[in-house]
């Protein structure tokens, strides 16, 4: 995989990048949409950016993995809950596409409290010749009209329009970290830290609950709910995972409240890895089904898990993400480091997984050769059409040229947020305030 994938990745379109970026820079979320024509990034200022693929040109095929500004809205807003003296991010937390139907597109966008569903359409045509307005818009006088006119549609130009159709607001106390569409299409969840409610994408009136985790007394609180994810084709079936380490496997079809999960997969703990820093590296931060729904991957802080659906004690795959971390777990503790969330990924073909690490590094492993890579998405890096070069990490002794020391790490620099194109090796990774995508090499 040395030389299968590291020279693969090229091209890194430079997409995003402010000299002098602020705090609501800061990208929270990438998300291709189901045919990978577009990918949306959202931010912790509230907005939604969406990038559309350039068209293949016969002059300039290299161009065709190009990806430029498309449509650009205010997502969320900040708030404030009066009731609890309580400010209310505008930061995106998540954004999930729905399948196109018509000409339009949709996404659900979610901040800490509230989901929306949008509409981005594109209009290309005015009307003109109304009979009770003027040009201006202005409410014509009735006395003045002589005549019936017919209006007509005159050209204009291109003007992509984000219009909310569906805001899912009141329904969490706790903070959303997850949303998830159903493969009905009709249905959606949103998981909070201690309940998750199934939402029909028609009523924002009313949801219900499905998994409720709260104990009466608070006090008892032992986990929380780190993720959740529907199956990719049995829509009575999801996946929900939690701070100690476990993935729960539920059937609504069972019950109505999903309290008794249907499989619970879960790794006994090394006795001689137990540390004080155990339960903390432990908790899962991402959950994603592959393509056919047999398998599940997680992140948690170290490694990366891939388990199979019909075997509980154990994931089939174990990946250590940045196992040279776990002699700086002291100090990642007193940074906060250690509570960083990173997500994962998994290519088309499940054969190939892509999470994220600090000095934005980025790891990806290949499932069939068992081989694996650091890439590194960095200014340096961001000509167009320039080649990847692995990167290693030394842990001691003599560091050759090529290798960084793990004490020379950037912490502050952290890749939390990746997507892979659904059909192509195609790669986006949001590092900090810049989204890079990276493509595959064409001769």
């Amino acid at each position: 995989m040395e030389e299968d994938i590291d020279t693969r990745k090229i091209n890194s379109s430079f997409l995003r990048d402010h000299s002098y970026a602020t705090e609501a820079d800061i990208i929270s979320t990438v998300e291709f949409n189901n045919t990978g024509e577009l990918l949306a990034t959202g931010d912790k200022g509230g907005r939604v950016v969406i990038f559309q693929r350039e068209q293949e040109n016969k002059n300039q095929p290299h161009r065709r993995g190009e990806y430029n500004v498309y449509s650009t809205f205010q997502s969320h807003e900040p708030e404030f809950d009066y009731l609890k003296s309580l400010e209310i991010e505008e930061k995106i937390n998540k954004i999930r596409w729905l399948p196109q139907q018509n000409a339009a597109y949709f996404l659900l966008s979610t901040n800490d409290k509230t989901v929306k569903l949008w509409k981005v359409s594109e209009r290309d045509k005015r009307p003109e010749g109304y009979n009770l307005k003027d040009e201006e818009g202005r409410i014509r006088d009735p006395c003045t009209i002589t005549s019936l006119r017919v209006p007509v549609l005159r050209p204009m130009d291109l003007m992509v329009e984000a219009t909310p159709r569906r805001v899912f607001s009141n329904a969490h106390t706790y903070h959303i970290n997850s949303i998830s569409v159903n493969s009905d299409y009709e249905t959606y969840m949103s998981a909070d830290d201690l309940r998750i409610n199934l939402w029909n994408l028609e009523i924002t009136n009313r949801s219900f609950n499905i998994v409720d985790i709260k104990p009466t007394n608070m006090e008892e609180l032992t986990e929380v709910i780190t993720a959740a994810e529907f199956h990719p084709h049995n829509c009575n079936t999801f996946v929900y995972s939690s701070s100690k380490g476990t993935i729960r496997l539920c059937d609504m079809r069972s019950s109505a409240l999903c309290d008794k999960h249907s499989k619970l997969f879960e790794e006994p703990e090394d006795p001689s890895n137990r540390s004080f820093f155990s339960e903390i590296i432990s908790s899962i931060s991402d959950v994603k089904f592959n393509h056919s729904g047999r398998y599940i991957m997680t992140r948690d802080y170290l490694t990366v898990k891939v388990w199979d659906l019909n075997m509980e004690n154990r994931p089939i795959e174990t990946y250590q993400v940045h196992d040279y971390l776990r002699s700086k777990l002291c100090s990642l503790y007193e940074n906060d480091c250690i509570f960083d969330k990173f997500e994962c990924v998994w290519n088309g073909s499940d054969s190939v997984i892509m999470t994220g690490s600090y000095n934005n590094f980025f790891r990806m492993f290949d499932r069939n050769t068992k081989r694996d890579v650091t890439l590194e998405a960095s200014r340096e890096n961001s000509k167009p059409r320039a080649i990847l070069k692995p990167r290693k990490v030394c842990v001691g002794g003599k560091r050759r040229k090529d290798e960084i020391s793990v004490d020379s790490l950037d912490f502050s620099k952290k890749i939390l947020h990746t997507a892979w194109h659904p059909s192509e090796n195609i790669i986006a990774v949001a590092a900090t305030n810049n989204l890079y995508i990276f493509q595959d090499k064409v001769n």
